[in-house]
């Protein structure tokens, strides 16, 4: 532990201390939240980050580990283990270098230098590699067997040459100089498979394609990958021929004699047949790698900004998820989202049922005191709006188009199934479309991540390492949100740290048994909910009116006996405590500093006393797209347009206009100026304003530009979220993966 201690906090930048401390705490079982966030002193304040990247980086170094046993008994039970070779097999630092040192002792299936040791040709193999001046044509012959197999000379050299070739492929020195050239001069080559040209139009750029593997971004990667899997194009990677050889030849080429003819012919056979597809194999395999990482990078984040977006909060909701030929399914929700009222509507054509549609907005307005009225933004989105707005309605009553990507997938999910056995695929969809606008962390944790629509190419990357790294996020926001116990459903209770789905389930079946939660301490009544599940949780969860005001709190049931100090100490009760400003402004954090608790600890509960169980989401706004622009024929090119941002991918940002088709804002035209990252500009759900470039019906494709503006309001206001969310354990995706970049 001592050494992987040492080399994470090498190339993490933190003291060993910190990681030994933090090593410990996973290993008894401790969260990356809860570690971050109230085991400060004994990890030097670690954010989140850097806690999940020493548990990342300590399970591949874990691995790594096993693998070099199971190595070293290979090794010993063939008794070819040496002191030299097992101080090699000790000191790779990585998998491939030692592969590299174990492919000559692996077991192998025949191979063609098998078969040549099996007809004897070994001591001419020998002999030929040595490069001294001899007679090669005489040697050979003196091979020459009927009984062996071996016919004539050049079959004895041929043999001799596999087992050369063979030789040479598993050399780990060759193997590793051989690994840095594919990488810093490898190219992707792609063309097209001949008489498919009409077939793979969308692959089109690709189809004479010659790019450098280092500078391939991670999309264009992807893209060609898959390309190849659809068997639209064919895929190569591997640096100039001239290059390979050169350095083969420098390490095994001697003199120049017969004997150095037949090494060099065998250096060309071993990389042509072994080493040239076998290093091919790894560069694409590693290029594959840095691209699902740089596209898991990118869907992480564009998660975490929909994750965080800004809740409408606890209102009385009217939900419309709107249709023509079928009608708008509406529902109407009540403060905790629960279900009141559902009947469809048909305020468009065909029907144009306009005035009694109206009718009943107005009325169930008025029966359920509707506060906010979320529509979906799929078909018939603008124009049920346009409608919607037309009625005259209450100026209190608050008109929001809602992203419904996802929405059908809840709403034929297991969990609609359960939540609403009596009703169908339809007022599910729109229930979900209510919430997502009341809280939109609540609702997307139902979901797969992968269905919600932001990303790139989620389907082609690492689908284990996609799942643990939005489980990363998920368990993020929602610990950084807080749960409310009495209230949550069990796919977010799943998320908070320490639970999982069996204690989430336990938790909803023990609050439908036996009512609310009256405190933290009564959690643990839960079946199978014991010490160390209730410690990693407690702090998450919050209990709305509960007697004990910091039940509300993000403070720990651990430091309560500290808050309780501090209050007795200022004379007032601890709601008073937390009240009164100047009262906590008197209290001397270090009269309370103790072995186990330490400043940090101490300021995040004098933060917490002044705002107790703070959301640190935004605070919601209303946005409108521009009236009169409702379908994309209503586009015209040079239109300024407010938009909203639904996805960032490496080449742009995807905007919604409102015209039920996202336009992209190409890399080239986010800024004026170069921009190197789109998520340096931009973010999911930022509003933004778009100018039209081009307008493609057939293709349903649409061009946009952010050029020529000033430095717009959501822009600013995004860049204080980001300086928020820092300090609130800071942008986990981007940081991750740089540091993750570090351990490749």
């Amino acid at each position: 532990m001592q050494q992987h201690a040492q080399l994470i906090a090498t190339e993490l930048s933190v003291g060993t201390k910190q990681v030994q401390a933090t090593v410990q705490l996973l290993d008894e079982g401790g969260t990356v939240p809860f570690i971050s966030r109230y085991r400060k002193e004994l990890t030097g304040s670690l954010d989140e980050v850097a806690v999940a990247a020493v548990r990342d980086r300590l399970q591949q170094l874990r691995d790594l580990d096993k693998r070099r046993e199971a190595i070293l008994k290979s090794l010993k039970d063939q008794e070819k283990l040496t002191p030299e070779l097992e101080k090699l097999v000790n000191a790779a630092e990585s998998m491939a270098r030692l592969e590299d040192i174990y492919l000559p002792y692996k077991p192998k299936r025949k191979t063609r230098a098998s078969i040549a040791r099996e007809k004897g040709l070994e001591p001419l193999a020998k002999r030929l590699f040595e490069q001294e001046s001899f007679d090669v044509e005489s040697e050979a012959n003196s091979f020459v067997s009927e009984e062996k197999g071996v016919a004539d000379q050049e079959e004895a050299l041929k043999g001799a040459r596999d087992i050369m070739a063979e030789w040479i492929n598993e050399d780990a020195d060759l193997r590793n100089k051989m690994r840095a050239l594919f990488e810093q001069k490898g190219v992707f080559k792609a063309r097209v498979f001949p008489g498919k040209e009409e077939e793979a139009q969308k692959y089109r750029d690709y189809f004479e394609w010659e790019e450098a593997v280092s500078k391939a971004p991670s999309h264009r990667v992807l893209a060609m990958r898959r390309g190849e899997s659809e068997m639209f194009l064919m895929l190569d990677a591997y640096p100039p021929e001239d290059d390979a050889l050169f350095l083969m030849d420098k390490a095994f080429v001697r003199g120049n004699n017969a004997a150095t003819e037949q090494v060099k012919l065998a250096v060309r056979d071993c990389y042509k047949r072994l080493l040239s597809p076998s290093m091919e194999t790894e560069l694409r395999m590693n290029s594959k790698k840095k691209a699902d990482i740089e596209a898991i990078e990118v869907f992480a984040k564009n998660l975490k900004e929909l994750l965080m977006a800004a809740p409408l909060g606890s209102k009385n909701v009217m939900a419309i998820d709107p249709g023509f030929r079928t009608g708008c399914k509406l529902v109407c929700l009540d403060r905790q989202g629960k279900l009141l009222h559902n009947e469809a509507i048909f305020p468009h054509e065909p029907q144009r049922q306009t005035v009694k549609s109206g009718a009943t907005i107005s009325h169930l307005c008025e029966k359920y005191s509707v506060e906010a009225i979320a529509i979906g933004n799929g078909t018939a989105g603008r124009e049920t709006e346009t409608f919607v707005r037309s009625l005259g309605l209450p100026a209190s009553i608050t008109v929001v188009m809602v992203n419904e990507s996802g929405a059908s997938i809840y709403s034929a999910s297991e969990i609609a199934r359960n939540e609403f056995p009596d009703h169908d695929l339809t007022v599910r969809g729109s229930v979900s479309i209510g919430r997502r606008l009341m809280d939109p962390l609540a609702e997307l944790v139902k979901l797969d991540p992968k269905s919600i629509g932001v990303g790139q190419y989620q389907h082609d990357v690492d689908q284990n390492a996609l799942r643990h790294s939005l489980d990363d996020v998920v368990m993020s926001c929602v610990n950084a949100v807080g749960v409310e116990v009495n209230t949550a459903s069990e796919q977010l209770l799943t998320y908070v740290a320490g639970l999982g789905p069996q204690l989430a389930r336990n938790i909803v079946e023990y609050r439908n048994a036996n009512g609310p939660f009256k405190d933290r301490a009564s959690i643990k009544n839960v079946t199978r909910l014991g010490d160390k599940a209730f410690e990693q949780a407690a702090g998450f969860l919050r209990i709305r009116g509960a007697k004990n005001p910091l039940d509300e709190s993000a403070v720990h049931p651990e430091a309560y006996k500290i808050v309780n100090q501090m209050a007795r100490d200022q004379g007032c009760s601890v709601a008073d405590l937390m009240k009164n400003t100047e009262t906590r402004k008197r209290i001397d954090l270090k009269r309370y500093i103790t072995e186990a608790v330490g400043l940090p600890t101490l300021k995040d509960i004098m933060d917490e006393l002044a705002k107790p169980g703070r959301d640190p989401r935004e605070k919601f706004e209303t946005f409108s797209f521009a009236e009169g622009v409702n379908s994309m024929e209503d586009l015209k090119t040079g239109m300024k347009l407010p938009g909203i941002v639904t996805n960032v991918t490496n080449f742009g940002a995807f905007v919604d206009i409102g015209v039920h088709q996202d336009g992209l804002v190409h890399i080239s035209h986010l800024s004026d100026g170069y921009v190197a990252n789109p998520a340096d500009i931009v973010s999911v759900q930022q509003k933004v304003q778009v100018t039209v470039l081009e307008v493609d019906i057939s293709r349903k494709r649409i061009s946009l530009s952010m050029k020529g503006q000033q430095k717009p309001q959501a822009k600013r206001g995004h860049k204080q979220r980001s300086k928020r969310r820092e300090d609130n354990g800071g942008d986990m995706a981007s940081k991750l993966a740089a540091l993750k970049g570090k351990f490749r």
